[in-house]
C-alpha cells in the first residue's frame, strides 16, 4: 500500500488540493520569516514567499503529500516515487522571484544550497519532509506536533525512515522529540548558516508524537 493511502489526517488537518497550494506556500513563508537559513538564502520576506509558493503550487501539492491545519500551519512531504522536479514555466517563475524579490545573489545561493542538499540526500527510500511550519501568531501551541504525527505514524506502520534538513537550531529539540537524529551538517557556502540533516528510523508508534 502506498504510504499516502495509510495516513489518517483526522478531523483538523486537510489534505491540500491545487486550490489550497498558494495558501500552503504562504503559511510556510510566514512560518519561515525568521528562519536563519532562509533569511541568508533569500534575504527578504517577499523572496521567501516567492520561492515557497511556486514550490507548493508546482511540486509538493500536486506531486507530494501536503496538508494544512486551517490557516495556521502546513506541511509538505515527498514520498518514494514522487516527482520533485520543477517544470520549465515553474522554474522560470521561481528564478524571476529569486531575481526580483529576493536579495542580490539569491540565485547563486539557491544553486549552491540545492547542490549541497542533493549531495547529502539519502539514496534509500524514505519520506522526505520538505517543510513543516506554523504561522508566527500561532507558534508555541503544540500545532507542529499535530502536523508531524500523522505521517510519522504511517512511516512506522510501513517501516519507512523519514528525513529532513533542519534550517533553524531552535527546532532541533522538537525534531529530536519526534525521533529524528543528527546525521551531518550541510554547508551551502562558506559562512552560510548550516542545515542539519536529520533521519528518523521507523519505530513502534509513539502517542507522544
Amino acid at each position: 500500500m502506498e504510504l499516502a493511502h495509510d495516513i489518517d489526517l483526522g478531523g483538523t488537518l486537510t489534505r491540500a488540493s491545487r486550490h489550497d497550494a498558494r495558501q500552503v506556500g504562504e503559511i510556510t513563508a510566514d512560518a519561515f520569516r525568521d528562519d536563519p537559513f532562509n533569511r541568508w538564502l533569500l534575504g527578504t520576506q517577499a523572496g521567501i514567499r516567492g520561492v515557497f509558493v511556486p514550490l507548493a503550487r508546482h511540486v509538493y501539492v500536486p506531486n507530494g503529500f501536503s496538508y494544512r491545519l486551517g490557516d495556521e500551519g502546513a506541511a509538505m512531504w515527498m514520498f518514494p516515487g514522487g516527482d520533485d522536479r520543477l517544470g520549465f514555466l515553474a522554474l522560470q517563475k521561481l528564478r524571476f522571484n529569486a531575481l526580483f524579490r529576493a536579495s542580490n545573489g539569491a540565485i547563486g545561493r539557491i544553486e549552491h544550497a540545492v547542490a549541497a542538499m542533493e549531495a547529502a540526500h539519502p539514496a534509500f527510500d524514505h519520506a522526505y519532509l520538505f517543510t513543516i511550519g506554523v504561522r508566527a501568531r500561532s507558534q508555541g501551541k503544540g500545532l507542529g506536533r499535530r502536523l508531524m504525527s500523522p505521517v510519522l505514524e504511517a512511516c512506522d506502520r510501513a517501516g519507512l525512515p523519514a528525513y529532513l534538513e533542519n534550517s533553524n537550531p531552535r527546532n532541533h529539540g522538537f525534531y529530536r522529540s519526534c525521533g529524528f537524529e543528527h546525521v551531518q551538517w550541510i554547508e551551502a557556502e562558506p559562512g552560510a548558516p548550516p542545515l542539519e540533516a536529520m533521519l528518523r528510523q521507523p519505530r513502534a508508534p509513539d502517542p507522544a508524537c
